[in-house]
């Protein structure tokens, strides 16, 4: 009977562990999104006043993937 609690206790515990894993996950994404989004803005209109052309994809690939990241963990 003791061995059936712990391991009840024990997939409990897995259970607990995993939903820890994955609310740690989507914070870490939210964080690189917004760094990436705070970097990819004043990146953008530097280059859009400044330097123009195939430069311009730079801050524009940074926005994607910010979303992509945002997108993806919803």
């Amino acid at each position: 009977m003791l061995e059936l609690l712990t391991i009840v206790i024990f997939f409990w515990l897995v259970a607990k562990v995993i939903g820890l894993a994955l609310k740690l996950t989507w914070g870490v994404a939210k964080i690189v999104a917004g760094i990436l989004i705070g970097l990819a803005f004043p990146a953008l209109f530097v280059i859009i006043f400044f330097v123009g052309g195939i430069a311009l994809m730079i801050p524009l690939v940074m926005l994607a993937i910010a979303g992509g990241i945002l997108k993806a963990c919803l």
